[in-house]
């Protein structure tokens, strides 16, 4: 269990995750509306008028938008899970306490400041002395 965060930090963190898991959830409903990400996909194929490059564009912009938001929400809830398991606040790479700075910044953060920058570039994190 990571004792670095104490438990007012992590009750802090906890409602962060929350609150932004309710705010990607209400732009996911107005984004998609009741609507499945397919549902809304071919909704906007089958909008009336020739500009059939621009439905395709806007149908691609929706696809991200829908991705993201998805992926948004799978890693609050992957943070959250590691919360509740008292694993959450630990580099998921080197096991390295994440700090509370980075954390209040990213909740949803998985790796320490070190393996992100190495995972982000590729390569695996430099060995320490």
């Amino acid at each position: 269990m990571s004792t670095h965060l104490n438990t007012e930090q992590r009750t802090l963190l906890e409602r962060a995750l929350l609150d932004q898991r309710a705010q990607i959830g209400a732009q996911r409903a107005r984004h998609l509306g009741p609507d499945t990400r397919a549902e809304h996909a071919r909704e906007v194929l089958q909008q009336d008028g020739d500009d059939a490059p621009q439905r395709d564009a806007d149908r691609e912009v929706d696809f991200a938008v829908a991705d993201r938001e998805a992926l948004e929400l799978a890693a609050i809830d992957a943070a959250l899970a590691r919360l509740s398991a008292g694993r959450y606040g630990r580099c998921a790479e080197c096991g390295d306490d994440i700090p509370f700075a980075r954390l209040q910044l990213e909740p949803q953060a998985l790796r320490c400041i070190a393996c992100q920058a190495a995972a982000e570039r590729g390569q695996p994190r430099p060995a320490t002395l």
